[in-house]
C-alpha cells in the first residue's frame, strides 16, 4: 500500500522490491517510471499541481529524502529506508547489466555524459549502453526517434526536475520499446566524478542533507522545507484525526 503526504503518494518498496516489480512487469511488456520524492518536492507540489500530478502518475514513487522516512515513522508508515535516485539508478544499472537489458541516457553536460557513460562501462562490466545525448538536443522528435530505434529498454533523463518528468511524460507513449524510465537529476554528474557525494556514514545515518549543508550554507533555504513538511505533515494528521472522531 502505497502512503500519502499532504496529497502526494510514496511507494514503501525499498531497491529489492522496486526490482522485482519492475522485472515482473518488463516481462509483460508494461511500462514503468520511477520519480523520487524529498520533502522539498512535496512543498514545492503543494503550490504546483502539475508537480503533484506528476508525481502521483508514476509507477513507483521513491521515498528520496530522509523526510520522508521521518514523516512515516511519525504516521506509523511503512516505509523504513530510504531509496535514492543516485542508488537507484545504480542497482537499475546493475539489473540492465545482468539482464542484458540495453540502456539509453540522455541529458547533463557533453562531457559529463561521456565520463558518465565510460564510469558506468567500467563499474557494470557487459552493460550495452544502446545511445546517449546530451541535454542540449534541440531536436526533440529526432530524439525519440533515435531512442526508440536504438533497442534501449531502460532510458535515465537527466534534465532536472520537474523538466525531466515532463519530457517523459510527453514521449513515453511513443518510446513503447523503452520499458523503464527515471529521471536522474544530478546523477550523472555523481556517475562521472564530477560530484562528490557523503561520505558512507553520513548516508547510512540519513544525514546526508546536513553533509550537503556544511559543504554548501547557500542550501539553508531549501533545507528549510525539512521542518515546515513535517509541521504540515502533523497538523494534517491531528486534523483528519480530529474529522474522524466528529464523524
Amino acid at each position: 500500500m502505497k502512503e500519502s503526504y499532504l496529497g502526494v503518494t510514496v511507494s514503501p518498496l525499498t531497491y529489492e522490491g522496486i526490482i522485482e516489480e519492475i522485472r515482473s512487469r518488463m516481462s509483460r511488456h508494461e511500462q514503468s517510471t520511477i520519480i523520487a520524492v524529498n520533502p522539498e518536492k512535496v512543498m514545492t507540489a503543494q503550490k504546483d499541481p502539475q508537480v503533484r500530478d506528476l508525481i502521483n502518475e508514476a509507477t513507483f514513487q521513491i521515498a528520496d529524502g530522509v523526510g520522508i522516512l521521518l514523516a512515516s515513522k511519525l504516521k506509523k508508515g511503512t516505509i523504513t529506508s530510504r531509496v535514492t535516485g543516485v542508488d537507484m539508478m545504480a542497482r537499475l544499472l546493475k539489473f540492465a547489466s545482468e539482464e542484458n537489458y540495453p540502456i539509453y541516457l540522455y541529458g547533463a553536460k557533453k562531457e559529463v555524459i561521456g565520463q558518465a557513460a565510460a564510469n558506468i562501462v567500467q563499474q557494470n562490466p557487459g552493460i550495452e549502453i544502446a545511445g546517449l545525448t546530451d541535454g542540449y538536443e534541440q531536436d526533440e522528435e529526432a530524439l525519440v526517434q533515435r531512442i526508440q530505434e536504438s533497442g534501449a529498454k531502460l532510458l535515465f533523463v537527466a534534465l532536472g526536475s520537474p523538466k525531466q518528468e515532463l519530457w517523459i511524460r510527453r514521449n513515453m507513449d511513443r518510446l513503447e520499446n523503452v520499458l523503464v524510465f527515471q529521471g536522474v537529476g544530478g546523477s550523472l554528474d555523481v556517475f562521472s566524478g564530477n560530484v562528490k557525494r557523503a561520505p558512507s556514514l553520513f548516508r547510512k545515518t540519513g544525514t546526508e542533507w546536513f553533509y550537503r549543508l556544511c559543504s554548501d550554507p547557500k542550501r539553508i533555504k531549501r533545507q528549510l522545507n525539512l521542518p515546515r513538511f513535517l509541521i504540515k505533515v502533523l497538523v494534517a494528521d491531528k486534523s483528519n484525526e480530529s474529522n474522524r472522531k466528529e464523524e
